[in-house]
């Protein structure tokens, strides 16, 4: 509990020294990757998506979310108070950025009978809007990629989805969350983790 609020008030600082430059790519960077790191893999801190292998639209689509409410911010509030001085041109400056990089190998740990199981509902229900971030189809499907993204983060995004904390943007993905049975979550992470 320390460590967060320690680390919410080094971002809120990092947020206020970067704020006036703004203007200028490498300094809105420089804002993100206090969380994100320079490669948008997290910094060690699971709770922090990887942001990297998004297509431009989803990053965009993400940070409009935040910055209009739509998303909370409950585990860091740093991201709000920083989305909130974002202008149009850095969101997509940013969303441009984070979206030419590579997504890099997290080497999470998982279950493999869960990952087979994760696998099968994959398949069920999200593999038509949800790819790799390396499918060549990736810039045009419907959902984030969430193939190698950081499981606490995964459980945390999906349990938001299932108690309606976050906001479906598609009526499709609240009709397939409603499908999903008891452990399938787990098993999706755990799937996830280990692309």
């Amino acid at each position: 509990m320390r460590k967060t609020r320690l680390l919410t008030l080094l971002m809120a600082s990092t947020t206020l020294i970067v704020a006036p430059a703004f203007a200028d790519a490498p300094a809105i960077v420089a804002a993100c990757k206090s969380c994100h790191a320079e490669d948008g893999s997290g910094v060690g801190i699971h709770f922090v998506p990887v942001i990297t292998g998004i297509p431009a639209a989803h990053i965009e689509e993400a940070l409009y979310a935040y910055k209009d409410g739509a998303r909370q911010c409950g585990t860091e509030p740093a991201m709000c108070q920083t989305v909130a001085l974002l202008t149009d041109e850095n969101i997509a400056d940013l969303a441009e950025h984070y979206s030419r990089l590579r997504r890099p190998s997290l080497n999470e740990p998982y279950d493999e009978m869960l990952v087979r199981r994760g696998e099968q509902v994959h398949g069920m229900h999200c593999a038509r809007c949800h790819v790799p971030p390396d499918h060549p189809d990736v810039a045009d499907a419907l959902g984030y990629p969430l193939h190698g993204q950081h499981p606490v983060y995964l459980r945390y995004a999906l349990k938001a989805y299932l108690d309606g904390t976050r906001e479906h943007l598609l009526e499709q993905m609240k009709e397939k969350m409603d499908l999903l049975e008891d452990g399938d979550v787990e098993a999706l992470v755990n799937y996830y983790a280990s692309y």
